[in-house]
């Protein structure tokens, strides 16, 4: 992995610098911006192949960045992972919602967000398998090869993650994936396996099915299934 153009935004000068060494040691290209007016004049300009994105910005902070940039057609493809001091799951969630790929909560280990960085980078660089079939569940279509779910006809707007993560238990229904089996099939076994970056994903995901969402089953202490309907 290399070459590929990372765009670093933090206001704080000693994180872009700590940032900026070890995606350039891991053979990155990196460009930083001290705020969200530079970094969505450099994501239009220069679109980059992933935004590494701090939430408290001055002026225009993160998540607005991260809404702006899905708004506009020339950056709504680029992916996004938020760093930030702020752990409250309200935080996490609406910036997955608003499109962000993943987080990583400061402080970090520079070695565990390098290894995100190339975890969302090869699943969106990764096509769906032409064998790979639609799936219906009830009233939920899953259509991998449009990388498409829609409830009772209506298109739900996932990002790649919760995508990954419904197309995984959906090909399985009733089966219970652990949260390493998860992390593993949606991200790769170099991906730092958390409690709670599975379950915010699955968090917002639930929201996002509407009444379909109390499908995704909870199984205390073990992990998650799809309701076999």
């Amino acid at each position: 992995m290399g070459e590929e153009h990372i765009l670093v935004v933090d206001d704080e000068r000693d994180i872009r610098e700590l940032v900026d060494y070890n995606l350039l040691r891991d053979g990155f290209e990196v460009t930083c911006a001290p705020d969200g007016e530079q970094a969505l004049e450099i994501a239009r300009s220069e679109n980059p192949d992933m935004v590494v994105l701090d939430l408290m910005l001055p002026g225009i902070n993160g998540l607005e960045v991260c809404r702006l940039m899905q708004e506009d057609e020339q950056t709504s493809d680029i992916p996004i992972v938020m760093l930030t001091a702020k752990g409250q799951e309200a935080d996490i969630v609406t910036g997955l919602e608003m499109g962000a790929d993943d987080y990583v909560t400061k402080p970090f280990s520079p070695k565990v967000l390098v290894a995100r960085v190339k975890a969302v980078l090869r699943r969106r660089g990764r096509g769906a398998a032409p064998k790979d079939k639609v799936i219906e569940a009830g009233g939920m279509t899953i259509h991998p090869g449009r990388h498409e779910v829609r409830v009772e006809g209506e298109i739900v707007d996932l990002t790649p993650t919760e995508f990954d993560l419904l197309h995984l238990l959906a090909r399985r229904p009733g089966w219970v994936f652990t949260r390493d089996q998860i992390v593993d099939a949606i991200r790769g076994k170099d991906y730092p396996v958390t409690d709670r970056s599975v379950d915010v994903h699955v968090a917002s995901l639930r929201r996002k099915l509407g009444s379909w969402g109390s499908s995704i089953e909870t199984v205390r202490g073990v992990g998650y299934r799809l309701k076999d309907v």
